[in-house]
């Protein structure tokens, strides 16, 4: 296995010089060529650090904890994609868990960071998360940054333009003459749900339309309760052309109690879904989106964590670029002469 002397002798120059550039230390002041050599050195010699070494010195183990709610929602794929790809360029890893569906009895949190085993914490906050893991994180003394929700201490956070998102998605059915437009948001105390909702009223006051309360409905994100919120729009006495969903797991939910309920999609109803994933590109009609930056959100917080590691950075960022997109599938479309 090669050593730091390998690779200086391979590059020509000092172990310290090695030592310090590998490792991003701010005393490495070398001049870009000298630090690609210590680089190319070090990939030709098949280099690989001894992170414990570095920790037992450094008192950092350079490893980020990312805890989600669940880690097989298609949602957060982009976001990991984003949070591993930061972290790996400053030589950092990424050691993700799991808030929900965990056995009873297990603690997942508490080990997390009562064993040492990170150096500070990105959090998503799912709607079954335990108060008492929320407790137990702000309680210690390690670094933690929200992943799009902010907390009531402010404690550090980056956000998606949630707000942003969802206006996108009602514009989109205003533009093709829906006028009776629902919203299926998330739980109530739910903080990117109350950003999304008030999008939706933004837009719609925006066009001249009117919001009646029984066209808004706050369940939250899962499928099952996408299609209890279909239930009660689709039951009333005027039930809309059209929905805007929060969530496209939600929408699944919707899709598929639409399909029970016998409603044509989008023949009868049209569905438009905050955030993108192949499986909305997979459903029956393909859902339409509005796809949001989820893997440069993984990467500002990346950058926030370990800021906040490094200064104390308290802020709260929120993504504004790439702009939010609109994928338009099969699931919109104009309403038919007789619902209009």
């Amino acid at each position: 296995m090669a050593t730091l002397s390998d690779v200086a002798a391979r590059a020509g120059v000092s172990v310290s010089a090695v030592s310090r550039v590998l490792s991003d230390a701010p005393s490495a002041r070398v001049s870009a060529a000298t630090r690609q050599r210590i680089h190319d050195a070090a990939r030709e010699l098949d280099y690989r650090p001894n992170f414990a070494a570095r920790a037992l010195k450094s008192s950092r183990t350079n490893v980020i904890g990312l805890v989600v709610p669940d880690v097989t929602n298609a949602i957060f794929a982009e976001l990991m994609r984003g949070v591993e790809e930061e972290a790996l360029a400053h030589g950092n890893m990424v050691l993700i868990a799991r808030t929900e569906g965990m056995p009873e009895g297990e603690d997942t949190i508490p080990r997390l960071i009562g064993e040492g085993r990170v150096d500070g914490v990105l959090l998503q906050v799912g709607d079954a998360m335990r108060a008492e893991d929320l407790r137990i994180l702000l309680a210690a003394p390690l670094p933690i940054i929200f992943i799009n929700s902010v907390h009531p201490d402010h404690v550090g956070s980056v956000t998606l333009d949630d707000g942003r998102g969802i206006r996108i998605a009602t514009e989109h059915l205003i533009g093709l003459g829906h006028r009776r437009i629902g919203f299926v948001g998330g739980l109530p105390r739910s903080d990117s749900g109350q950003r999304r909702e008030a999008g939706f009223r933004a837009a719609m006051a925006d066009a001249g339309l009117e919001v009646a309360e029984g066209l808004v409905t706050r369940l939250g994100y899962e499928p099952k309760q996408g299609g209890a919120a279909m239930a009660l729009l689709a039951g009333l006495d005027e039930s809309p052309t059209a929905i805007v969903v929060a969530n496209v797991n939600a929408a699944h939910g919707a899709l598929l109690e639409a399909r029970r309920l016998g409603l044509g999609v989008p023949h009868d109803l049209s569905i438009v879904a905050m955030h993108d994933a192949w499986t909305a590109a997979n459903a029956w009609p393909p859902l339409t989106t509005v796809r949001m930056p989820l893997a440069e959100l993984g990467r500002q917080a990346v950058q926030a964590i370990l800021k906040r590691i490094e200064t104390g950075d308290l802020a709260d960022h929120v993504v504004r670029e790439p702009a939010p997109e609109l994928i338009v599938r099969e699931s919109t479309a104009e309403p038919t002469a007789a619902r209009r």
